[in-house]
């Protein structure tokens, strides 16, 4: 048996102050959970918001991109994109929401510049250029938010099953405890009162 449910004054303290420091974290938990969920929401919003730009963008590119290998010929676009440089500017760092550890990207967003000569070149293949660009800036975007928001869902849910631990075992465990030790010391009290108040009359037969 835990001798810390023995039924004593110094135990129905130390059950008293476990279950103030359960109930205080029960709602920091709850507090830690809403602010996430609330993160995650606007992230889930921003991230539809950028999907349906990356379809528009992306349809748009390639429309340029099919009209470009119409007026130059495929292999002809085929060779100038083997001059396009890798992007290597990326960077990723991190930063903190209630713990959760997320990440924010940075990268160098230079002016466009084709890597190609205008000679014997079209429009389009400038056009297509431009919007792949465009989705390229708006895929590391995407790509953060939903990194992001898969975190902060993992997160919640262990947020979840920690308050749920909390209210529905450790606080009823120590809420029994204090009530099962204050009983326990009431019923001492009340077999104290009563022992004494025998002898005491016992006292005054014998006077």
């Amino acid at each position: 048996m835990d001798p810390n449910t023995f039924p004593t004054k110094g135990n129905l303290m130390l059950a008293k102050n476990s279950l103030a420091l359960s109930r205080q974290g029960y709602e920091l938990m709850d507090k830690k959970r809403n602010i996430l969920i609330r993160e995650l929401m606007d992230l889930i919003e921003q991230a539809t918001d950028i999907q349906k730009e990356i379809d528009e963008t992306f349809t748009s590119a390639y429309l340029a991109l099919q009209k470009a290998n119409i007026q130059m010929g495929i292999h002809e676009v085929e060779a100038l994109s083997l001059n396009v440089p890798v992007e290597t500017s990326i960077t990723i760092k991190r930063r903190s929401v209630m713990g959760t550890e997320i990440p924010k990207v940075e990268y160098d967003r230079k002016e466009l510049r084709p890597a190609y000569g205008f000679f014997g070149t079209k429009i389009s293949l400038d056009q297509a250029c431009e919007r792949f660009q465009k989705v390229k800036e708006l895929t590391i975007r995407l790509a953060q938010i939903e990194t992001s928001a898969y975190r902060l869902a993992y997160n919640i849910k262990k947020t979840q099953k920690r308050a749920n631990a909390l209210q529905n075992i450790t606080i009823p465990r120590f809420e029994a405890l204090v009530k099962n030790i204050q009983d326990s010391l009431e019923e001492k009290e009340r077999e104290e009162f009563t022992r004494l108040k025998v002898i005491k009359r016992m006292k005054q037969r014998n006077k």
